[in-house]
C-alpha cells in the first residue's frame, strides 16, 4: 500500500494540469493526443520486455528504475517548451508505467503466497492496494490542481514567474516538477523496504536470455486461457474508457469556467472524486463478488457501472450549466467506480491462472491491452468533432468489454507448482433414487 501512494501521488500530481499545461505550450488539441500516443506506445512497445525483466531480474531493481525514468520524465514536462522535449517527457513517462506496471503487485502476491501457501485469499489484500492507489491519484490531482490556482491568486503571480525563469516556470508547471522531487522518496523507499525471496543468481547475460522466453509465455497466455483472455480484453476496454475520460475532461472544465488555472482546479475536483469513487469500487471488489456470487460476475456489474457513466458523459456533451455539471459529474464518478469495482476482481481471476514465474509478464500483457487500446481510441477522440460522439465511442468498447462476461464460469483454482491450474469440475445432477443414491 505504500509503494502504491508513494507512486501514483506523484503522478496524480503531474497529470492534472498536463493537457492544460501543453495548451497553454501552444499546442492543439490533436497534437497533445499525438503526445499521448507517444506516452501509450511507448509503454505498449516496452510492457513484455519489463515484464519479463521483472520475472527474471525481480521486482525491487525494476520499480526503482521506473521510479528514475519518472522523475526525468515529469522534470521535462514541467520545464519543456519545444515539442521533441515534451515528446521525450511523455515517452519516458510510458517506459516508467511499463517497468512499474506488475513489479509491485507480483512482489505482493508472492510475498503472500510465500507465507500463506498457493490457495490464500488475495482478493481482500489486492483491494486495498487498489484502495490506496486511488487515494493517492485523489490527494494528488486535488493538490496538483489547486497549485496552479493558488499561485495563479496574486496580481501577476503567473507572468512574475514565467518573466523569473524565462518563460520555463508557469503555475501550471509547478506541480509536475512537485512530481519529480517525490519520486526520489519513492526510490528510496522501494530499495530499502521491498524484501523479496532470494532468486538464483546469474549475470547480465543470462538475465537477458530468459527474458524472450517469459515473454513468449506471456503472448501464449491468452491464446491459451479464455478466462485470461477474458481478462486482457477487458483490460483493453478499461483503456478505451479511460483515455475518451482523461482527454476530454480537462477542456471541458476549462471551457465551463473560462480561464485554464480554474479549469485546471475543476478538473482536480473531479479527478479527485473519480478517484474516490474508484477507491470506493476497490474497496467494495469482494462484497461485490459476494453479493454477484462470483468474481466473473462481479466484473460483469462493474463494467456495466462504467458504461452507464460514459453514457450520462455523452448525453450531457452539448449542455451546460450547474445541471448539466452536475450530471457530468455523476457520470465522470461512475466510469471510476464501475472501473474500480471490477479491477481487484479481474486481477484476482488472473493471479490464480498464472505462476509466480511470469505473474509480472501477465500483468503486463494486460497494461499492454489497455495501453494500445488508450493510445488507439485516443487518437479516434481527439480527431472527432466536439460532442456526444467521441464519449459514446469510449461507451460502446467498454459495452463490448463488459459483454464478454454474460456467460460465466465458476472461478479457477490456484496455479500448482508447476504453474498448471487443476481441472475444472463439471458436476451433472442425473436423478435422485429412493434409497438416496
Amino acid at each position: 500500500m505504500t509503494v502504491c501512494v508513494l507512486f501514483w501521488l506523484p503522478l496524480g500530481l503531474a497529470v492534472t494540469p498536463l493537457i492544460l499545461l501543453f495548451t497553454e505550450r501552444g499546442m492543439s488539441l490533436a497534437s497533445i493526443a499525438g503526445l499521448f500516443v507517444a506516452y501509450s506506445l511507448t509503454a505498449a512497445a516496452l510492457e513484455l520486455p519489463t515484464g519479463g525483466l521483472s520475472d527474471v531480474l525481480g521486482r525491487r531493481p525494476v520499480l526503482a528504475a521506473a521510479g528514475l525514468l519518472n522523475l526525468t520524465a515529469f522534470t521535462l514536462q514541467s520545464l519543456g517548451t519545444a515539442t521533441w522535449i515534451l515528446t521525450l517527457g511523455m515517452a519516458l513517462m510510458g517506459a516508467g508505467r511499463a517497468l512499474s506496471s506488475g513489479p509491485a503487485e507480483a512482489w505482493y502476491v508472492d510475498t503472500v503466497q510465500t507465507h500463506s501457501g498457493p490457495d490464500s485469499e488475495l482478493r481482500t489484500g489486492l483491494a486495498r492496494g487498489s484502495s490506496a492507489t486511488s487515494a493517492a491519484l485523489a490527494a494528488g490531482t486535488l493538490l496538483g490542481g489547486a497549485l496552479p490556482w493558488l499561485l495563479a491568486l496574486g496580481p501577476d503571480a503567473g507572468a512574475r514567474l514565467s518573466d523569473a525563469t524565462s518563460g520555463l516556470l508557469i503555475p501550471l508547471s509547478v506541480p509536475p516538477l512537485l512530481a519529480a522531487a517525490l519520486e526520489i522518496a519513492f526510490v528510496l523507499y522501494v530499495l530499502t523496504a521491498l524484501p523479496e525471496p532470494p532468486r538464483p543468481p546469474g549475470t547480465l547475460r543470462s538475465v537477458f536470455r530468459g527474458i524472450p522466453a517469459t515473454v513468449t509465455d506471456g503472448l501464449r497466455l491468452g491464446g491459451r486461457d479464455v478466462l485470461v483472455r477474458r481478462v486482457l480484453l477487458s483490460a483493453a476496454a478499461a483503456g478505451s474508457a479511460l483515455a475518451t475520460v482523461e482527454l476530454l475532461t480537462p477542456g471541458r472544465a476549462a471551457t465551463f469556467t473560462g480561464a485554464p488555472e480554474s479549469g485546471a482546479l475543476l478538473f482536480a475536483g473531479l479527478a479527485c472524486a473519480g478517484f474516490v469513487c474508484s477507491g470506493v469500487g476497490s474497496h467494495l471488489a469482494p462484497l461485490t463478488a459476494r453479493l454477484a456470487g462470483s468474481g466473473e460476475r462481479a466484473v460483469l456489474v462493474g463494467l456495466g457501472i462504467g458504461v452507464s457513466g460514459l453514457l450520462l458523459l455523452s448525453a450531457t456533451a452539448m449542455t451546460a450549466g450547474p445541471v448539466s455539471l452536475t450530471f457530468a459529474a455523476a457520470g465522470y464518478g461512475l466510469v471510476y467506480l464501475g472501473l474500480g469495482a471490477a479491477g481487484p476482481s479481474e486481477n484476482e481471476l488472473l493471479h490464480r491462472r498464472v505462476p509466480s514465474t511470469g505473474r509480472a509478464t501477465a500483468l503486463s500483457v494486460q497494461s499492454l491491452a489497455l495501453q494500445l487500446t488508450g493510445a488507439l481510441t485516443g487518437l479516434a477522440v481527439g480527431n472527432l468533432a466536439p460532442g456526444p460522439l467521441p464519449w459514446l465511442l469510449g461507451a460502446a468498447v467498454l459495452m463490448a468489454g463488459a459483454l464478454l462476461w454474460t456467460h460465466h464460469r465458476s472461478e479457477p483454482t490456484a496455479v500448482d507448482a508447476g504453474g498448471r491450474t487443476a481441472p475444472e469440475a463439471h458436476v451433472i445432477v442425473v436423478g435422485h433414487g429412493a434409497d438416496g443414491t
